[in-house]
């Protein structure tokens, strides 16, 4: 990672390691960014704003400061001077300083590395992963969705494509996102798919849950 990297806050986007993250720029401040880090090391770090951000969103409100550093895989340029990009996830970041130098905010971030797996671990994501595809099945069904490709996916790719595609709510993501450890973020997904299909299953129960 260079020394600062760019942030790019976003109200209802978490982007989780391996997986891949379209996206749309159009605000001057971040085609700035997009252009100066297309200019470099193509690197950018996704985080997630916190509550109550509307009041501020034109200047610099709190975000959560784990986050996911993503690189720019493919470009668009737009007529009118905006950008889709795609961003591939790689690793989990903290922030540790923000620099208020430039239109866009940048960071000093520190990686944060997954927990080894212990034995017993590898035992408990192997169940979780059983449990992960048939409730995957399940909360598909009504979808018409074609989930065979995820027998094929490798146990972190899995965890993570599901807990960035899956709709589930922005903090449930960055919930998972700050799991330490690859056991840690399966358990987690289980229990909120199993909850999603619970209250999916339960007419108005949506309702009194809140």
């Amino acid at each position: 990672m260079s020394d600062l990297l760019p942030l790019f806050p976003l109200p209802n986007v978490v982007l989780f390691p391996s997986v891949f993250l379209p996206l749309r720029v159009f605000e001057p401040r971040y085609r700035e960014m997009t252009a100066h880090t297309l200019d470099g090391d193509r690197m950018i770090g996704m985080v997630l704003l916190k509550p109550g951000w509307e009041a501020n969103y034109e200047g610099r409100p709190p975000v959560f400061r784990v986050g996911c550093t993503g690189l720019i895989t493919h470009v668009e340029r737009l007529s009118d001077g905006g950008y889709n990009i795609v961003l591939r996830g790689l690793d989990r970041f903290r922030i540790v300083h923000e620099d208020h130098a430039l239109s866009y905010r940048r960071a000093i971030v520190e990686p944060l590395t997954e927990r080894p797996l212990a034995p017993s671990d590898r035992d408990e994501v192997r169940r979780n992963r059983e449990k992960l595809e048939a409730l995957l099945a399940t909360w598909m069904e009504t979808k018409g969705a074609d989930t065979s490709t995820a027998a094929a996916m490798a146990d972190d790719d899995l965890v993570n494509a599901l807990a960035q595609y899956l709709d589930l709510e922005p903090l449930e993501k960055q919930a998972l996102l700050e799991h330490d450890s690859l056991s840690g973020r399966a358990s987690s997904l289980v229990e909120l798919l199993e909850m999603k299909i619970i209250m999916a299953r339960t007419p108005g129960l949506s309702h009194t849950a809140h």
